[in-house]
């Protein structure tokens, strides 16, 4: 039986950081600062499209649109007629002190609503430009913690979620090999007492990320994209 975790804070709102940290100490670094980034791109643009539509079930992601990571970011691989936007998150959404930062093996599919897209997508995406154009991450923090003060960082829009439902994700070395499906819905810095979350037996959990101000609240789903059931446990 799989054990029940709850999420630490995460990084650009994203549940790329889904492992079982109570009570653990920092983690050593594990993964230096990449040569290459050649590792974190998917080779095959058709597996990266099919990856990223696995983060919701077909009745969404068919009709999204699908960004790839290239060289320069995300592009967008396939036009999409709903409004969402599905792509395969990377390991640098992850907090700055985060030991799996630069981990190559990170891959979160998911799946954003319209509203998410105008208003979180945009930081997704510079990050990933960023990154790929070779910025350190100290320089990142640096220009993400400048944007929040002079209060030019968006903001969730009302209504903002992302689907997480993807069986084939890898978010994190602990995930064993996956969180729970889920859905996450971003607002600004909000209590998890506003949501009940994080207490027991409630299918709802928290967590913020202060860089960008971002609050994200992890509600737990039945079933994976492709119809089969998750293991839904709750502490």
């Amino acid at each position: 039986m799989r054990t029940a975790m709850r999420p630490t804070a995460c990084g650009l709102a994203i549940a790329l950081c889904m492992v079982a940290t109570a009570g653990a100490g920092p983690a050593p670094p594990r993964y230096p600062s990449p040569l290459s980034f050649a590792p974190f791109r998917i080779v095959d643009p058709a597996e990266e499209v099919a990856l990223a539509r696995s983060a919701a079930p077909p009745s969404i992601s068919g009709d999204a649109e699908i960004l790839t990571l290239g060289r320069q970011g995300y592009e967008t691989a396939v036009k999409g007629a709903n409004g969402f936007v599905c792509l395969v998150d990377r390991s640098w959404s992850k907090p700055f002190d985060d030991p799996e930062f630069w981990n190559p093996a990170i891959r979160a599919p998911e799946c954003l609503n319209a509203a998410a897209s105008r208003s979180v997508l945009p930081i997704v995406e510079e990050r990933a430009r960023w990154v790929m154009a070779g910025v350190p991450k100290a320089e990142i923090l640096k220009r993400t913690r400048a944007a929040l003060a002079a209060k030019t960082l968006p903001t969730p829009a009302p209504g903002s979620m992302v689907y997480m439902m993807s069986k084939q994700g890898y978010i994190a070395d602990g995930a064993a090999p996956h969180w729970h499906s889920h859905v996450m819905f971003y607002l600004p810095l909000t209590p998890a007492a506003a949501w009940g979350a994080n207490l027991p037996g409630v299918p709802v959990f928290h967590a913020d990320d202060d860089v960008i101000g971002i609050t994200t609240f992890f509600v737990l789903a039945p079933k994976w994209s492709d119809g089969s059931s998750a293991v839904m446990e709750m502490k």
